[in-house]
């Protein structure tokens, strides 16, 4: 698998060339500008909840709001007095002494009420310039996906990517959203995406780092030697302002390709199975441990973007597809998605706790966009279906660990979940926060073609939110 679509990357010819396309991956970065703030989290961790979660059904409840409003479940105490969340979270209940909720994001006025602009601008913290269609692609001058923004500041990882996806690309297969790319960053800092099996949960497969059978490490060295003919080409292509530094980041997928411990980092067998069967059951809930196992490692940034199983949403009749509950919002949540998060996703924060990595891991979780407040989706079946439709007007973040002071609540949506009302905040602060929480205030980049820009101007770090 080439580490962009087809439609994103357009020198795919050349990539099956090379050994692996970890070149392209965020790998030998040239640092973008390093950071001269105190580093507060060594490691991010961003959990995205495919198809936007219902915030009001789960860490925004609003008993008090009438009946078609506020659905079917209650709310529970938890470890943290100002904290509560609904019924259906008994295991992050136990752990929300470590949880920062901001339950005010919302961007009602900048972008559509739908997926791709909730994607765009939650991933990059920019606002989408209109029009900003579902079909449109990934493009070379889009704003860098965050994760690869603090990839880019850090010093190059002595072994692995400072940006990895798991288990799966952002976007149903085949339409891949925008934002989730360096983008104008150039290729060079984009993430290496790894790839899990729904089937086979403990089967993560990075197509960079798998060589064929026949090719041996000496057939491999015998490929840079190829390479090296190609010169011409490599040239060419610099020439055209598309690549930079290209035989460096050859020379770092070459050594990855040779490295043990590239492949041990993606073996979750190698987890004893007491820590396994801790995190449960699935492709998500190892995902969680993997992403545990890579910031063990020091990776500066991991998401793991929530994979369903249609044949599944089919059959329990959550066809809207993950989070995204248009139909039976209750019962999807309460029988299929919600027991899939709320054990390993509670477990991943004890994990982290326990192995003394919490505070210097910042851990989100997030979406393209919360819920409608009122039951009962129009475009599917009414209060018949029992849905919740998009609603990119508010939305709720969870954050813990990396410097954030936990048992807190900030700001507030108003008495029906529906707008934020207390202490707003949009896409671009959340971005800030994370790059603060990061240690990263210098934002100044340049391009592939050497112009300086910078990366975000808009937006403030959330700085109550720290010890």
């Amino acid at each position: 698998m080439a580490c962009r679509p087809t439609d994103h990357l357009a020198w795919n010819r050349r990539t099956l060339l090379t050994a692996s396309s970890l070149g392209f991956c965020g790998l030998a970065l040239p640092q973008v500008g390093a950071a001269r703030t105190r580093q507060r989290a060594k490691s991010v961790i961003l959990i995205w909840l495919t198809g936007g979660p219902s915030h009001v059904d789960l860490w925004d409840m609003k008993p008090q709001a009438p009946s078609d409003y506020r659905g079917e479940f209650q709310s529970i105490a938890t470890s943290a007095p100002e904290i509560q969340l609904g019924e259906l979270l008994p295991h992050v209940a136990q752990q929300a002494h470590h949880l920062a909720i901001v339950r005010s994001l919302g961007h009602y006025n900048r972008a559509r009420n739908d997926h791709h602009t909730g994607y765009y601008y939650n991933l990059t913290g920019h606002q989408p310039e209109p029009p900003f269609l579902n079909s449109r692609k990934p493009q070379s001058s889009d704003w860098p996906y965050m994760g690869c923004v603090v990839g880019a500041k850090r010093p190059p990882h002595p072994y692995l990517p400072n940006t990895i996806t798991l288990p799966q690309m952002a976007g149903e297969p085949g339409s891949y959203r925008p934002g989730q790319f360096a983008a104008r960053l150039g290729v060079q800092h984009d993430p290496l995406f790894v790839l899990g099996d729904l089937k086979n949960p403990l089967e993560f497969k990075v197509p960079a780092l798998v060589l064929r059978d026949d090719v041996s490490l000496s057939r491999l060295q015998q490929r840079r030697w190829l390479l090296g003919q190609l010169d011409g080409a490599q040239r060419s292509l610099e020439q055209a302002g598309r690549v930079q530094k290209f035989s460096t980041q050859q020379e770092k997928a070459f050594s990855l390709l040779a490295a043990r411990r590239s492949k041990e980092a993606f073996d979750i067998t190698r987890e004893p199975a007491s820590v396994r069967e801790r995190y449960g059951p699935g492709l998500n809930a190892m995902s969680m441990l993997m992403a545990r196992r890579l910031v063990e490692a020091e990776v500066p940034f991991v998401s793991v973007f929530w994979k369903h199983d249609y044949e599944e949403d089919k059959r329990n009749g959550c066809l809207g597809g993950a989070w995204d509950t248009h139909w039976k919002n209750f019962d999807c949540l309460k029988n299929v998605l919600v027991p899939k998060f709320d054990r390993p996703f509670a477990v991943l924060l004890a994990d982290l706790e326990e192995r003394g990595l919490l505070d210097e891991t910042l851990v989100l979780v997030t979406s393209e966009m919360g819920r409608s407040p009122r039951i009962g989706d129009p475009r599917s079946g009414g209060t018949k279906g029992s849905g919740r439709d998009h609603w990119t007007h508010c939305m709720s973040v969870l954050m813990a660990g990396g410097g954030i002071r936990g048992g807190q609540v900030y700001g507030s949506s108003d008495r029906f979940g529906a707008y934020p009302d207390r202490n707003p905040v949009e896409p671009e602060d959340i971005a800030k926060t994370i790059y603060y929480a990061a240690g990263i205030s210098d934002l100044s980049a340049s391009d592939p073609d050497g112009r300086n820009f910078e990366l975000m101007d808009a937006g403030r770090p959330l700085t109550q939110l720290f010890v």
